[in-house]
């Protein structure tokens, strides 16, 4: 401890001494000179290895300093990188780290895109899972899976709901996936329970493998329509159109139904190898789709796909129909179609379904002859029967079922008479043709084939121009020549047609197409009158009253007093106008005048003139005298 404070004290003394430093440096250096020293002289004192390093506080020189800044500057020029490489450094740098972020964005760009493909073929497998919102809604509706229905009159009905037709057996084994190979197209009228038994088809099996849709004039309604029940988003949902603003849709609907289908075929391959039965399709009320140029090409891709997946055995297409035309434009290229035609049910079936519907109601059983008697007015259309078995007073329904079609065809084309206007000519000219056409049936017969003159004749309601009048003229006039080729005639004939069974019921008469088309001298009439439900068009082109309630409307428009007369004068004034439309007036004003034109033949033979020539009477003297 001595030998450290002597240590101490020379320290300071020099420190002191020294002209370097001020006081404040004195005091801040002194604990660390005082830590070096000791440690010295410890290190000293205990005969280390290592000898103290010799303490100096003088500092260097500033000429040493510069030296030795220059001599480092030197040296730090001499290993300094050049320009060049500093931008080659950098440009690397960037380089690869655009390459990392460009490779980590494809990556996850290329992930998604395969899972949402992959997402996308899952979801439209889904759709065709057991369950279908077409089931619900019916299920709703009907109150199935409920054990009963509360009715007007509280009373519980346990009874089934459904009324089993003739071609159900046909339409489960389409639905199931048993009857494959070919695409389908139910036609018939609207009510007759098309769409009821491809429902009731779909419960069966829970709607396993099948998908339901309606179809719509309009193509983009379509597009959804068809996305939805495909549960397929047509790239909507792809996180791509986030990063780009659109406007609207760059593309068409008859594209974008096209990448559904093609979509459809790879999920249908899959359940095929997995289950070994075709998905089923069906596209409800056809018909809606406009008769135009994209409404023909929508036709043409459906067809298309229905054609190629029935060869193939992937998917079975069903069209449902009201109209003749859907039939008509399928048929052009149609090789694997098959058509089944539903019509209104025959007497046995429409009676049983009626006390059905009347038991599930009301609970109660009607007799056999009130159910007769609901039958001959309304006939075997369902959805008439199931109207009158709801209602209080069915035979009074029945008769506002009847009332209610004919005032739906009189709105259509009712005469106006003799004091009608001429601007209204071309309406009525279509309407003289319909009456005329009933008249024609009338005067043989006032009951039973009265309505298919009326019907057919109603062709004209469409047409416009003098040729289709003077052409029903024509076809009026050789039927009042020969009036036993007539249909109507031909009733009280041996072979005559029966338009009523006991046992089968009403046996509605119909024309073939082509003889309606001859006796309305058009061809385009009669389909544009099946789009009204005015008649309609079997399978088998044969036209006849669209309903029995129809019907029956007609033979009362022809059984009106005075309605013969009115038709009639209505004829008449069309005639006039149509003359007067045809006749053009010449006048001479100098005949006006007084004037008189001299015709005389100057010369003889072949080289004679005609010459004409105008006296005028003299010119009076307009003076007074």
């Amino acid at each position: 401890m001595t030998l450290g404070r002597r240590i101490q004290s020379a320290i300071s003394r020099q420190l002191t001494q020294s002209s370097y430093g001020t006081n404040s440096t004195l005091t801040h250096i002194a604990p660390r000179q005082h830590l070096v020293t000791f440690r010295g002289a410890a290190q000293g004192a205990t005969g280390g290895a290592s000898k103290p390093r010799p303490f100096t506080t003088s500092r260097p020189l500033r000429g040493d300093s510069n030296n030795g800044s220059q001599s480092h500057g030197r040296n730090s020029d001499r290993d300094e990188p050049s320009l060049g490489y500093k931008m080659l450094e950098s440009a690397a740098t960037s380089f690869a780290s655009v390459m990392v972020l460009a490779v980590g964005f494809a990556s996850a760009a290329y992930a998604y895109h395969k899972f949402y493909k992959m997402l996308q073929l899952k979801k439209m497998t889904n759709a065709f899972a057991p369950g279908d919102p077409v089931l619900v809604l019916a299920a709703k509706g009907k109150g199935i899976g409920h054990p009963a229905t509360i009715h007007h009159d509280k009373d519980k009905v346990d009874e089934h709901h459904w009324v089993e037709r003739p071609e159900q057996a046909k339409v489960n084994a389409i639905v199931s996936g048993l009857d494959y190979g070919h695409y389908h197209l139910l036609i018939g009228e609207k009510g007759t329970g098309k769409s009821s038994m491809l429902i009731e088809a779909m419960r069966h099996i829970d709607g396993d493998g099948v998908a339901m849709f309606e179809a719509h004039a309009d193509l983009e309604i379509f597009r959804i329509r068809l996305g939805k029940a495909l549960d397929y988003e047509f790239h909507e949902d792809y996180i791509g159109g986030y990063f780009s603003e659109r406007g609207p849709r760059d593309t068409t609907a008859l594209l974008d139904i096209e990448r559904a289908l093609n979509k459809l075929e790879k999920v249908a391959l899959q359940r095929r190898a997995e289950v070994g039965r075709p998905l089923v399709l069906i596209i409800n009320q056809m018909h809606l789709i406009r008769d135009d140029e994209d409404g023909k090409d929508l036709f043409e891709l459906l067809q298309q796909r229905a054609e190629q997946w029935a060869a193939s055995n992937l998917v079975t297409m069903v069209f449902n129909s009201d109209d003749y035309w859907v039939y008509e434009q399928l048929k052009q290229l149609a090789t694997r179609m098959e058509v089944l035609s539903v019509q209104d049910l025959p007497k046995t079936a429409a009676t049983a379904a009626l006390k059905r519907y009347r038991a599930r109601y009301f609970r109660e059983r009607i007799s056999d002859d009130m159910a007769t008697q609901v039958y001959d007015r309304v006939g075997g259309r369902l959805t008439f029967l199931n109207r009158v078995a709801k209602s209080d007073d069915m035979l009074k329904t029945c008769e506002n079922i009847k009332q209610v079609e004919k005032t739906y065809f009189l709105n259509q084309c009712w005469i106006l008479g003799e004091e009608m206007d001429d601007d209204v000519m071309d309406q009525q000219k279509w309407a003289r043709l319909g009456k005329r056409g009933w008249k024609g049936a009338a005067d043989a017969n006032e009951h039973d084939l009265v309505c298919y003159g009326l019907a057919l004749g109603l062709g004209a309601f469409l047409a416009s121009g003098t040729s289709v009048v003077f052409g029903l003229r024509r076809n009026w006039k050789e039927q009042q020549r020969r009036p036993r080729d007539a249909l109507v005639d031909r009733e009280n004939e041996p072979d005559a047609i029966k338009t009523y069974d006991p046992v089968v019921g009403h046996q509605l008469p119909s024309f073939p197409m082509h003889k309606a088309q001859e006796i309305q001298t058009r061809a385009d009439f009669a389909r544009q009158l099946d789009r009204m439900n005015l008649f309609t068009i079997t399978s088998g082109a044969d036209m006849r009253a669209a309903s029995v309630p129809m019907h029956h409307a007609f033979r009362e428009i022809c059984a009106e007093p005075g309605f013969r007369e009115h038709l009639q004068k209505t004829i008449d004034r069309i005639s006039a106008i149509e003359s007067l439309g045809r006749t053009r007036e010449l006048v001479a004003k100098d005949l006006v005048l007084g004037g008189k034109y001299e015709i005389a033949r100057e010369g003889g033979g072949r080289d004679g003139k005609v010459v004409v020539a105008l006296r005028q009477p003299p010119e009076e003297d307009g003076d007074d005298e």
